[in-house]
């Protein structure tokens, strides 16, 4: 599959994400000629264990994290991250969970928006709300290149993309930036060539701080 990057909104100090800026960057994509094509969602939920003898020890993870993706309809990955494990397993797997009553889902984010097409680039710009909620959380930007799968084969061009995508962003004058945090794939076991393992690893990545802002 394409190679992906994640990038999250960063907002200066002492200011907050609001919808006035996710319109703003949405309107740098359409800017430099950018296709609006369909919406996008992706789930992303902290699984905690349910410990029915709270003495006892637990043989089983305390709590992980889950994420599915519209692409992937009939898959779920699960990330420890602890161990630094991120597994596939079949979407249903959810609903085996509940009904073994082995772990409940804590809290659920949905990242949701739309697509646009650049050339040989598939721009996907969302908001990170907790599920039934619309309070934004955050702002994500995914940027797929969809003529390569190799990690190492598609990072220049990836880092000259996104270069030229901070520098139109910074004439809008927002409080705040995008960033990019590629994680250690390797801990995970993850090499080349890309796979959903590698989003669902880039998700938790970009999450974990946007979780506890939420626990907050």
């Amino acid at each position: 599959m394409p190679v992906k990057w994640l990038l999250h909104w960063q907002p200066n100090a002492g200011t907050t994400i609001n919808s006035q800026v996710l319109t703003e960057v949405s309107q740098c994509v359409e800017g430099i000629n950018g296709i609006k094509g369909g919406r996008w969602k992706s789930t992303l939920s902290i699984y905690k264990a349910i410990a029915r003898d709270l003495n006892a020890p637990l043989e089983c993870a305390r709590d992980f994290l889950g994420i599915s993706f519209q692409e992937q309809p009939n898959k779920h990955y699960f990330i420890l991250r602890g161990q630094r494990l991120v597994l596939e397993a079949d979407s249903n797997i959810q609903s085996i969970m509940e009904k073994l009553q082995s772990y409940r889902t804590r809290i659920s984010l949905n990242i949701e928006g739309f697509q646009y097409q650049l050339g040989d680039f598939l721009v996907k710009m969302g908001k990170v709300v907790i599920t039934h909620s619309e309070n934004l959380r955050g702002i994500v930007m995914e940027v797929e290149y969809l003529p390569i799968s190799s990690l190492e084969k598609s990072r220049q061009i990836m880092e000259e993309f996104v270069d030229i995508w901070q520098e139109l962003v910074s004439r809008k004058s927002l409080p705040g930036h995008f960033m990019h945090i590629e994680p250690n794939f390797s801990e995970y076991g993850l090499s080349d060539p890309y796979s959903f393992q590698h989003t669902a690893v880039q998700y938790v990545t970009v999450m974990i701080q946007l979780m506890a802002s939420v626990r907050n």
